[in-house]
């Protein structure tokens, strides 16, 4: 047992600095989660599950959609890997992939979406956090 734990000691260590930033990018992660899961669920559209809409945008400026699909779908991701390390570490997981998949173009996305929300837990904090952000709820 006191070999385990002398290896232990020594992997802690050698790897002290790796550490430093996981916990750190951790860290980052839960505070960006916390302030912006908030302002992006009131950012869905409360009819979204509803009525699927082209986008105006699409057409009028291709260049510019272009652009911002990538930034978009840039931070989206990002929330998708914060949101798994979320899962063991701290901070709000499921709903920091969830507003990653929100937020990144993937084939089956739609369908993906609709199973998630029909879930009554998931719906019930979702409509919670936009009626603190004073929007109306989710029609599913």
């Amino acid at each position: 047992m006191e070999i385990i734990f002398e290896q232990l000691s020594q992997q802690v260590i050698n790897y002290k600095s790796y550490i430093f930033w996981l916990g750190a990018i951790s860290f980052a992660i839960f505070i960006f989660s916390l302030v912006s899961i908030k302002w992006l669920v009131s950012l869905i559209p409360s009819d979204y599950f509803v009525n699927k809409k082209p986008s105006k945008f699409k057409s009028k400026y291709p260049v510019m959609w272009l652009v911002s699909m990538i930034i978009k779908n840039l931070i989206g991701y990002v929330l998708i890997i914060g949101g798994i390390l979320m899962l063991v570490l701290p901070g709000q997981g499921l709903f920091t992939i969830f507003i990653g998949l929100m937020m990144s173009n993937y084939p089956g996305k739609y369908l993906i979406e609709r199973k998630f929300i029909a879930i009554p837990s998931v719906l019930k904090t979702i409509n919670w956090l936009r009626k603190r952000s004073n929007q109306e709820p989710l029609k599913v």
